[in-house]
């Protein structure tokens, strides 16, 4: 059973009032925010018998709109990168909100992080709704997204459902920054990703090949630690992991990506998506955001999992998955965070 708590709600300083929630079933607890579909707090057990907080958030609305990390939030209405902030369909050319280097990245500069959406509860969890309206961000077409978030045991659901009433690429992903143990480094984590393949990229983030990883820098078949990332040298260039991994789900069934541990709260979390990809992100490029308590977060403070469709799949249609959603198609996201104690 899930017990719901309704918090005080916050001021947003553009005007309106953020809503929050907090749902708990026993094992594990969630707070919820309106603003972006935020994850701002997550609760999971760990091995000395107490729940602990395993996501980065913030505490005002203020600081969610400062920071650009997207913390906790929903990414959309394209999580990743779109090169050159362009796509075209049916020989019409869109120009999208370019905001990371020459790039449309999660959406543009008002992308689904820093919308108002709508918030309630059902049996197990809260349902959010959007409206994206057409030519918002350059984005063509009047999106409408519903957002699950449900506890069922040890596990977190979140699920996404969109329409749009014209062609548009709809990738949407959970942006969470989980820290296992509540330390400032992620170094006390391993991480090990079924996952067999992934994208090379250029110096923008744009993916240039599909190779595997048997053998390569990004090979993490078997359980590693978070500290490679700065030791090998195909991760240099990002400063860490910032890359997608391809999963062989061609069926789009719910498919385990990999696990996520900490060697000091003995805490794991295992992801299972239908997305054909997997963003792995290691908090490169953390230092200086503001935080809980305003603690200052450093790089390398924790670890991003992004299930999503492929980075620049709108303009390489080579790359596995569909990207383009059409009128009368329903675009389904469901990933499933397992949470256990080692």
């Amino acid at each position: 059973m899930v017990r719901f708590s309704v918090l005080e709600s916050w001021q947003d300083p553009r005007g309106g009032e953020v809503e929050r929630v907090r749902l708990d079933n026993g094992t594990i607890a969630v707070e919820i925010l309106s603003l972006g579909g935020i994850i701002r707090s997550l609760w999971v057990p760990t091995k000395n018998g107490e729940r602990q907080n395993v996501v980065l958030g913030c505490d005002s609305v203020a600081d969610y709109l400062t920071q650009s990390a997207h913390l906790g939030a929903i990414a959309g209405r394209y999580a990743n990168r779109i090169a050159n902030g362009k796509m075209s369909h049916g020989g019409t050319e869109y120009q999208l909100s370019v905001n990371q280097a020459t790039n449309c990245l999660h959406g543009g500069m008002e992308g689904f992080n820093r919308k108002h959406w709508q918030l309630g509860t059902t049996s197990d969890g809260v349902r959010l709704t959007l409206h994206s309206p057409d030519g918002d961000m350059g984005f063509p077409g009047n999106c409408r997204v519903q957002l699950d978030y449900r506890l069922v045991g040890n596990n977190l659901y979140v699920e996404m459902l969109a329409t749009t009433d014209k062609a548009c690429p709809v990738s949407l992903t959970q942006h969470s920054y989980f820290n296992l143990d509540g330390g400032v480094t992620n170094t006390t984590h391993q991480i090990q990703v079924d996952a067999r393949q992934y994208l090379t990229m250029n110096e923008v983030g744009i993916p240039t090949e599909l190779l595997t990883t048997a053998g390569s820098d990004l090979d993490l078949a078997h359980t590693t630690s978070m500290a490679v990332q700065t030791q090998r040298p195909a991760l240099l260039a990002t400063n860490g992991f910032d890359h997608c991994y391809v999963m062989d789900n061609t069926g789009g069934e719910l498919q385990r990506f990999g696990k996520l541990s900490s060697t000091v709260s003995g805490t794991s979390m295992t992801v299972y998506t239908n997305q054909p990809g997997v963003q792995l992100y290691g908090a490169n490029f953390l230092n200086g955001v503001v935080a809980k308590k305003q603690q200052i977060l450093v790089d390398h403070q924790a670890v991003c999992i992004e299930p999503q469709m492929l980075p620049d799949s709108p303009n390489q249609p080579d790359l596995p998955g569909n990207a383009w959603l059409m009128p009368n198609e329903v675009y389904h996201h469901i990933s499933r965070y397992e949470f256990s104690i080692e």
